[in-house]
């Protein structure tokens, strides 16, 4: 089975080490990773006033990884994850740990769910 990861991520200073643990999951050539951030409409770009250093940051992590970089802006970031993991046909996601995690209705648990048939869930803890 060909392996795909996605990593999610948020704030730049916590992605490169979810981007280098996704990385480390990948075996064999037809492995591929995937960068991914979701941000809502309303939010900074990676909580990040300063969005094109940001952005330039990220595409620089795709690169040196061989990644391949998704941003994008949703009214509905679970919805769109569940969009991409599908579209992408994702086999592991690489999430950090956030410090409602363990909450029923938390972005994490809600992802989990969704996804439990087609992909692997991992939370890197902090």
């Amino acid at each position: 089975m060909q392996q795909k990861v996605m990593v999610c991520v948020t704030q730049q200073k916590n992605c490169d080490r979810l981007i280098q643990y996704g990385h480390n999951l990948l075996e064999g050539e037809n492995s591929e990773l995937f960068i991914i951030h979701v941000a809502h409409y309303q939010l900074h770009f990676l909580g990040n006033s300063k969005e094109g250093e940001a952005l330039e940051y990220l595409y620089e992590k795709a690169f040196e990884y061989g990644a391949q970089l998704t941003v994008v802006r949703s009214e509905n970031v679970l919805d769109t994850l569940v969009d991409l993991v599908k579209k992408y046909k994702i086999t592991q996601i690489v999430l950090g740990e956030s410090p409602d995690a363990t909450q029923k209705d938390s972005l994490i648990q809600q992802l989990t769910a969704r996804v439990k048939k087609q992909a692997q869930v991992l939370v890197i803890p902090s």
